[in-house]
């Protein structure tokens, strides 16, 4: 058994922040609310209302609910850590933390790749939509997009969890695997940790760099047939698909950005460290369900609805 696991870390950053903190605080706080009364208005809306039980609100439905899963395994302890100025966390809390923060990541790259594929047949094969996007095909796409990047990250946890730990601070916002992994004994040419980098790599390849090109790829095809189509055709295809488009840059910028944060986060004082993470796990998940609000119609008219027959 690994005694690791009984070992408390202390959160570095939080450490002689002062009355910044509570104006951090507040700030985590609104927006945190903010992504849960978002999520759940949105989640509610797809579950209550039959006219929106069809693929595309399916998906919808799990890439809010991984991000309100995503911030939920963060902002709490965030929260707590900063009302109580008690920076700490067991090493087995650490480890969750960091499979459900690694686990919202890939599944959120693995829905946006399901989404784009949707929208892809309902743009190809519209008449044949319904027979290839069927409600079976539906909980397939769902539980591939959801079980398989889970799986991988469950491997990486587990590796990480077996390296003897011999250092307990941890200079983050929150936990995550490359955080956890240099407080390991074992210096970075030891096969273990060798062994660790390769299926990290791996990871990488299968559940960020695979689901970019896919949707890439999709998207070009998208762009290439829309310009033999007349103008309010195209027009129709950009509102159909502008939402996911803009949910998959704004994922994938703030990705990018979280790789450079987590890299050099160290030259960062603590109170612009917890706002640079806001940008990754706080963001996504409050901007997601607020598009697709704004922009999906039908989503746009069955709120529309709710709020006047409530006024």
């Amino acid at each position: 058994m690994n005694t690791s696991l009984t070992n408390t870390l202390t959160f570095t950053v939080y450490v002689g922040m002062g009355p910044v903190s509570y104006v951090i605080l507040v700030v985590v706080l609104l927006a945190y609310l903010a992504t849960v009364l978002a999520s759940a208005t949105v989640m509610l809306l797809i579950f209550l209302d039959t006219s929106l039980h069809k693929p595309m609100y399916t998906f919808l439905f799990g890439l809010v609910s991984n991000g309100l899963i995503g911030s939920t395994a963060v902002w709490p302890k965030t929260m707590n850590i900063l009302s109580t100025n008690r920076p700490l966390i067991s090493y087995q809390g650490c480890l969750i933390q960091v499979f459900i923060i690694l686990s919202y990541g890939a599944c959120n790259y693995s829905l946006l790749t399901v989404m784009a594929y949707d929208r892809f047949v309902s743009i190809f094969r519209p008449l044949q939509y319904h027979t290839i996007i069927t409600p079976w095909k539906v909980k397939q796409l769902m539980i591939v997009a959801n079980v398989i990047p889970t799986a991988l990250i469950l491997v990486q946890i587990f590796m990480t969890s077996q390296l003897p730990q011999c250092r307990y601070n941890v200079h983050r916002t929150y936990c995550d695997n490359l955080a956890v992994v240099s407080l390991s004994c074992l210096e970075s040419h030891t096969i273990q940790r060798q062994v660790g980098n390769l299926y990290g790599i791996i990871i990488i390849i299968v559940i960020v760099a695979l689901p970019i090109l896919l949707i890439l790829l999709s998207y070009v095809k998208i762009i290439v047939l829309s310009l033999k189509w007349s103008q309010d055709a195209r027009k129709k295809v950009f509102e159909t698909c502008s939402p996911h488009i803009i949910t998959f840059v704004n994922f994938s910028l703030v990705s990018l950005f979280s790789l450079f944060y987590n890299r050099y986060n160290s030259f960062f004082p603590g109170g612009v460290n917890i706002l640079m993470s806001i940008n990754y796990i706080l963001v996504p998940p409050l901007l997601h369900p607020i598009l697709y609000g704004i922009k999906t119609k039908e989503i746009r008219q069955r709120f529309s609805k709710v709020i006047r027959s409530k006024f």
